[in-house]
């Protein structure tokens, strides 16, 4: 088996002879030059599997030669030598197609592990990638996007994903992780609004036994759990400026301290997040960090709504109904509907839409008129605020119907008036979780219902 091999670009002969001891000692053959010239010569000869280049070059910029290997040698991953603390400089870097950095002096365990990730690249993905785990659709734009993400997912560079609830930034996020050297490696997925503010801390690096009020037991982190794989953090908005401050220095030094312990441990994580809101936003207004900003957004992907490409809700309909384990099919009328309707809750609202159908359909086939949208269930938020407050466990009482301010629709669109009123429901506290980014408690509230009726309608009605 040929030996993987291994260019080198860097002016200062310590540093060459370092890195071909190094690499030596790890069975790679290597290749040392000292200008870029040089090594565009030796491209032009040999391919390598791995270039690592300075920054500082006496014919010209480590950044064009990246942008010169992107365009000529697309298969190879590059990794960047940054002076100590040139943060900013790594993170141009990454964005202009480097695979990772290194800094100087440099850390040889480090150095290690960027070699045994870029040898990876094209060993370790994963290409037979379940059907439930793809991102669906025939579309130019959605084609482009799964480009994208082929391309991303072979750098270490971390990725801001950003789209509008219900598009699928997880999938995206997954599907980076599994075509990229990390595959084999754990995905450590955690929506950041759901974890309370007094337990972040804990769970994201851990914590030791006895070293607070109620640590039992020594945990584990989210950071280590993900050590070796990736980390995704969703709705990374809704992190308090305090974790920011302590998430921007673990990225930084690529290091965690558990709650309790008095030495860091380092750890290795490529970093995705994601988030229905608009970061850039969030920093104008104060409530996101702006170096934690430049951090995460190395590289944004920016995933199209499904009212941008209409014309895959077949696919995406066919495949939810099959996955869900429906016999059902779509009438043509019923496809020309969908594809009328915008769809303010993506993928996700289209998969209630046919699950609310499925219910409604005679025949095995679903038509026009089995089909229920927003638009057609906007009866006034005070069906829902407006009721008291009932113990779930007391059902011979029955509740009275609140009057209705608005225009009731017609008849004939309302059907069977339970699961009418049952849709409406649905609609109106789905509604307020995503506005409260699925705090059951404060959706609770802005509702008018206690949290224990708030969990009995969720439970009911199936909302997870």
């Amino acid at each position: 088996m040929n030996q993987p091999k291994i260019l080198i670009i860097d002016d200062e002969p310590d540093i060459r002879e370092l890195l071909e001891i190094t690499l030596g000692r790890l069975k790679l053959e290597t290749y040392s030059v000292g200008t870029l010239q040089n090594a565009k010569d030796i491209l032009n000869k040999d391919s390598f599997d791995l270039c690592l280049t300075d920054m500082r070059l006496p014919d010209g910029d480590g950044l064009d030669f990246i942008e010169y290997t992107q365009e000529h040698y697309p298969q190879m991953p590059i990794a960047m030598i940054t002076a100590h603390g040139s943060m900013d400089t790594a993170i141009i870097a990454l964005k202009a197609g480097a695979f990772d950095y290194l800094t100087k002096p440099i850390d040889l365990n480090h150095l290690r592990k960027i070699i045994k990730a870029a040898l990876n690249i094209n060993t370790a993905k994963v290409d037979n990638i379940p059907i439930e785990q793809q991102f669906l659709g025939e579309t130019a734009i959605i084609q482009n996007l799964r480009t994208q993400v082929a391309k991303v997912a072979r750098s270490q560079a971390p990725v801001y994903i950003h789209g509008e609830s219900g598009t699928g930034k997880e999938v995206i996020a997954r599907l980076i992780h599994l075509q990229g050297p990390r595959a084999k490696q754990p995905f450590i997925a955690v929506n950041c609004g759901a974890i309370p503010t007094e337990l972040m801390e804990s769970e994201f690096f851990g914590h030791r036994k006895g070293s607070f009020t109620g640590a039992n037991q020594d945990k584990i982190g989210l950071f280590q759990a993900a050590n070796g794989g990736t980390l995704f953090l969703d709705e990374v908005a809704d992190l308090p400026l305090p974790m920011q401050v302590k998430l921007l220095r673990t990225i930084q030094e690529k290091s965690v301290r558990t709650i309790g312990d008095q030495q860091e441990q380092p750890i290795d994580v490529r970093i995705l997040c994601a988030t229905h809101a608009d970061l850039a936003i969030r920093v104008v207004e104060g409530k996101f960090r702006q170096d934690l900003y430049y951090r995460l957004n190395v590289i944004e992907l920016k995933i199209p709504p499904l009212r941008a490409h209409k014309d895959d809700i077949p696919l995406l309909a066919h495949t939810l109904l099959s996955r869900a384990g429906y016999s059902v099919s779509l009438a043509k009328d019923a496809v020309e509907k969908l594809k009328t309707y915008d769809f303010p809750g993506n993928v996700r609202e289209l998969e209630n839409i046919l699950e609310r159908a499925c219910t409604l359909c005679e025949g095995g086939v679903i038509k026009a008129e089995d089909l229920r949208f927003a638009s057609t269930l906007s009866i006034s938020d005070t069906i829902i605020q407006s009721q008291p407050t009932v113990d779930p466990s007391v059902t011979s009482i029955e509740e009275p119907l609140p009057s209705l301010n608005n225009k009731l629709p017609n008849l004939e669109d309302i059907g069977n008036l339970e699961e009418y009123l049952e849709a409406v429901e649905r609609k109106i506290l789905t509604q307020a979780l995503e506005e409260t980014r699925w705090n059951r408690t404060a959706a609770a509230e802005r509702l008018g219902l206690s949290f224990r009726s708030m969990r009995y309608r969720l439970k009911k009605l199936g909302i997870d």
